[in-house]
């Protein structure tokens, strides 16, 4: 891309070959943009070759005056050399072509480098900087710097960097080298029989240790469901809530050097790499505390145990940057807070907010104040033999049980999530009359309603799963899905999994999914849909963001947001589109589109890294049908000038209809659903529709996080 950073406007813009033989690119004002500022005498003529390379050269003797391969953009195609001419720069986003923040390029040194030069500060993370050229099996004894990728798949650098495709040895096969917005390199390969582009070789397979990924004072986490999550620290708030590469501001101020004012919080698993003040060596926690405490530069420090030397050590740092999460890091960091600040936050086993307490954290919390409490020392040792005494009951009471389910089923019994009921399949034949009171169905199965044992009435899902599934994998996915409590979202209270029978009991929603009271007699007022638009975004932040277990539901429309008696909402079947296994997870994409027509987002069409994004666009497109109460599988007519009709997407129209910076009530009434009287709730509205916009961006990295939207919604 020639004029990346200087776009023209798309309209009367002009690419020209002149008859002095220079390429140039004008503007709608007829301002050069770009030009090969190239000269020659002879007639010329641009060419783009089978290779893929555009070429300007002489008709005569076809010599080359100009050639795109000699600027690549952040690509490289087979045969096209980087040179230490040339750079790659990755993409400011998957819709924005400017100039991102990731270089490869050769150094000074003769060795390819990938280089991070962001808003606020830059640095080599590829090689590491901890590792020496030779250490990284480099040489720099070269001065040429070329690399190129050759058609067969092997790709060779004058550094001794040298890698070859999954596929490679194979001819006839496209490939390109990218640098990603992500700052990854990867190869990808066309599969022409799918018709798209497939990942064959990537340099790094941890993507938060790429810097500056999620920005300055946040946490990058990754995990093969959900891929990579930026998160901002504890009482730290997202300077741009649409791009992370602004990284995270505190909402605090720090008086220095007053150490008697400052607290620490712990982050478990936790490392920010660079940015050091100093290093101590064989230093206690307290003592590194009061290091930190002195040191007004200090903003916390990495507490690392050295096991060539057997000692504790701290790493006072001026930044908190480049910071991830791995349950692999056996360390800590302690984050510096004004005390007033940290005492109101209480923290969780993985510095994060709690979802279920422990034993282990509350001992740790009375450890803590053993001090102030003497007297506690006695009721530990007496806790602690009570608790082992337990375990040990507890321990030979699952053995039996284990005994006694493999005699029955044949095979081990995995044990779920210890609430949970494991039923026969009489049981639930019997409970919901040989499966007679339909009430749902979709893809993943059919709903009967049915009353227990226990008089408890509920919700019973027959699952249609794949063949080859056998007890164990399905005992393993439903006890992920156990573990997931939250007041907005359905409760799985048991299941059965007997012979090719696999069912989940859920807790009966009385008043059905929300598709099913939208359009009905205007049962759903102004305030009840801005409380049901609320409770499910914080259900799908519970899912995406505040616990270990990260779960996509994929499926997000009315039919999946269910109602009780006071009309609060309740996300169902989450958890399911890993558990009917629709597709596997490949490079962070699914194998098989998921979803519902309407809702679905651009990533499954486009088969683009499918990330939690996806549940964002979908959660939009449901809010815009609560404001509108259209459906987004009908086209909605819009009045042209000539006074004929259009049909558009229930997207596009509302935002013609919101066209402007500020919104009018005007504007808001003709887009919101007319059975509606919200008069009262014009700002709630207006809210409401931004947010509804924000998250159906075609661009995942516009769109908000649910936590986000959480915090829009309250606001």
């Amino acid at each position: 891309m020639a004029n990346r950073d200087e776009p023209v406007n798309g309209k009367h813009s002009q690419l020209s070959l002149t008859k002095s033989g220079n390429v140039v690119l004008t503007d709608a004002d007829q301002r050069t943009v770009w030009a090969t500022a190239t000269q020659s005498n002879a007639s010329v003529e641009l060419k783009l070759l089978n290779n893929g390379n555009l070429v300007l050269a002489a008709s005569q003797d076809t010599s080359t005056i100009w050639q795109s391969f000699d600027t690549p953009t952040n690509t490289l195609l087979p045969g096209q050399a980087l040179t230490k001419n040339s750079k790659l720069v990755s993409l400011r986003s998957s819709t924005n072509y400017s100039s991102g923040f990731y270089k490869l390029q050769f150094a000074d040194n003769n060795v390819l480098q990938l280089l991070y030069e962001g808003l606020e500060m830059s640095g080599v993370y590829w090689p590491p900087s901890w590792q020496t050229s030779v250490a990284a099996g480099r040489s720099t004894y070269n001065n040429s710097k070329i690399a190129v990728l050759d058609r067969l798949g092997q790709f060779k650098s004058t550094d001794k960097f040298n890698f070859k495709t999954a596929d490679h040895g194979e001819g006839g096969i496209q490939r390109r080298l990218t640098l990603d917005i992500d700052g990854n390199i990867r190869v990808y390969s066309l599969n022409k029989q799918r018709n798209n582009w497939e990942v064959s070789w990537q340099l790094n397979w941890q993507p938060c240790l790429i810097h500056g990924i999620c920005g300055l004072n946040s946490l990058c986490t990754y995990s093969h469901d959900s891929g990579r999550k930026c998160t901002c620290l504890q009482h730290h708030k997202m300077k741009n809530v649409t791009d992370w590469s602004y990284g995270c501001e505190p909402d605090f101020k720090l008086s220095c050097p007053d150490s008697n004012r400052v607290d620490f919080v712990h982050l478990r698993h936790v490392e920010f790499f660079g940015y050091d003040i100093t290093y101590y060596k064989n230093h206690t926690l307290e003592q590194c505390k009061q290091k930190c405490s002195d040191n007004c530069s200090c903003k916390g420090f990495q507490f690392n145990f050295e096991s060539g030397d057997g000692v504790y050590s701290c790493y006072l740092k001026t930044l908190l940057f480049n910071g991830y999460r791995s349950p692999s890091w056996e360390d800590s960091v302690y984050i510096k807070l004004p005390k007033n600040v940290r005492s109101s936050y209480e923290e969780g086993p993985t510095g994060k907010l709690q979802c279920e307490r422990t034993h282990e954290v509350l001992v740790e919390r009375i450890y803590k104040r053993k001090e102030q409490h003497g007297w506690l020392k006695s009721f530990i040792g007496f806790t602690v033999a009570l608790g082992v005494f337990e375990i040990i009951c507890l321990v030979s009471y699952l053995i039996t049980i284990l005994k006694r389910s493999k005699a029955t089923f044949g095979q081990v019994y995995i044990p779920v999530f210890n609430r949970f009921k494991r039923f026969t399949y009489a049981e639930l034949k019997k409970a919901t009359s040989n499966f007679r009171d339909e009430i749902g169905q979709g893809s993943g199965g059919v709903v009967y309603k049915g009353k227990l044992s226990d008089n408890r009435i509920a919700a019973i899902k027959c699952l249609k799963l794949e063949a080859n599934q056998g007890e164990a994998e399905f005992l393993a996915e439903v006890s992920t899905i156990g573990k997931l409590n939250h007041m907005n979202l359905i409760d799985l209270w048991g299941y059965c999994a007997e012979g090719k029978h696999r069912l989940l009991v859920y807790e009966y929603m009385e008043h059905g999914s929300l598709a099913d009271n939208l359009h009905a007699n205007n049962i759903l007022d102004w305030e009840k849909r801005f409380e049901i638009a609320l409770g499910t975004a914080k259900g799908l932040a519970y899912l995406h963001e505040e616990c270990l277990e990260w779960v996509l539901h994929c499926d997000i429309k009315p039919q999946n947001i269910l109602l009780d008696s006071n009309y609060e909402p309740k996300v169902a079947d989450f958890g399911l589109s890993k558990l009917l296994h629709r597709g596997g997870v490949d490079n962070l994409s699914f194998s098989k589109i998921r979803g519902t027509r309407g809702y679905m987002a651009p990533e499954w069409i486009f088969r683009h890294p499918i990330t939690s994004k996806v549940d964002v666009y979908s959660y939009g497109i449901v809010l815009l049908e609560l404001i509108t109460g259209k459906s987004p599988n009908r086209a909605q007519r819009n009045n042209m000038d000539n006074d004929e009709m259009q049909d558009t997407m229930l997207v596009t129209w509302v935002r013609e209809k919101m066209h402007g910076v500020e919104q009018t009530a005007s504007q808001i009434q003709q887009v919101v659903d007319p059975t509606l009287d919200g008069v009262n709730y014009l700002g709630k509205m207006e809210v409401l529709i931004k947010v509804a916009l924000q998250c159906s961006e075609e661009d995942k990295d516009a769109r908000p996080s649910m936590s986000q939207v959480v915090d829009m919604l309250q606001a």
